[in-house]
């Protein structure tokens, strides 16, 4: 164990390291400085890239691409057939970028119909006992704590942080910054920049703590006070939101309110289930 300790930090140019108790088909791709712990199971289609780091009794299977510089914990299983009975069989992939961490028990499952994918970007951590659903998309920088449960066709947007212990229905939409409180019940979409909190979820306000370290309170031009000026028009004025939203377009919007917007607008077309995602906790 020792010795897989310290294969883990190897540099890029070092050979891959599989352990000798191992399972690697001879068909994977295993870049440069890779490390594969005792116990893993890697299959034929998987491809790894240069300086990911594979924990102990990991299970990597399916028409699976895992980036660089990636670290996945012991117990993870990704890359395995969809939980949807619609599955038939199709040869259908998991794409994972770079800089990711994969906590322990971690499962990612590969999209339904042929030529779908469920990708995950740059960036993220997932900690232990996640569950990614077929067909989710998950941005860059994502945080997502403890025993999130992701059902299918769920979007993520980047630098969103949700708390532990979240249930999230097939279809819904996160918006980029946004977070979602530990225990929330998400069943509808989450708009940008907004905090989400409650059984069922309820938007309490701007995700103020997340907007600030992003730094959009220092672009010039006031970007951060444009943003909570249409939020409480979005929200908080008399106007339905579909009303709201045409209200906001008279105004030049900077990049973050016009995201707002266009998310809000996207969420309202889809049909399913009409401007009540976006209520507020005294709505």
């Amino acid at each position: 164990m020792s010795e897989f300790r310290k294969a883990s930090t190897l540099p890029v140019e070092a050979p891959p390291q599989v352990h000798p108790l191992a399972v690697v088909d001879p068909q994977a791709e295993l870049g440069e400085g890779v490390v594969i712990g005792p116990g893993c199971v890697v299959g034929a289609d998987v491809k790894i890239g240069s300086n990911t780091w594979v924990g102990p009794n990991v299970v990597l299977d399916g028409r699976l691409t895992i980036g660089s510089q990636n670290r996945i914990f012991p117990g993870a299983a990704l890359g395995l057939e969809p939980q949807d009975l619609k599955y038939k069989g199709a040869s259908t992939e998991v794409v994972i970028g770079d800089g990711n961490t994969i906590r322990e028990c971690v499962t990612i499952n590969r999209a339904t119909e042929d030529g779908e994918e469920t990708r995950i970007g740059n960036g993220n951590l997932l900690m232990a006992y996640c569950h990614l659903g077929h067909n989710c998309l998950l941005g860059n920088g994502v945080v997502m704590s403890n025993g999130i449960q992701v059902a299918g066709h769920v979007v993520i947007e980047d630098r969103a942080v949700i708390g532990g212990c979240v249930g999230i229905h097939q279809f819904v939409h996160i918006g980029a910054l946004a977070m979602v409180g530990g225990m929330t019940r998400v069943d509808r979409d989450v708009p940008p920049y907004c905090l989400v909190e409650g059984h069922p979820g309820r938007l309490r306000g701007l995700n103020r703590v997340g907007l600030r370290r992003s730094g959009l309170e220092n672009i010039r031009g006031g970007e951060l006070r444009q943003l909570h000026q249409i939020w409480t028009l979005l929200f908080r004025s008399e106007h339905v939101i579909a009303k709201a939203l045409e209200v906001a377009r008279d105004k030049e919007l900077m990049p973050a309110a016009e995201h707002l917007c266009n998310f809000l607008q996207a969420s309202i077309q889809k049909g399913r289930r009409g401007p009540t995602p976006f209520m507020t906790s005294n709505s």
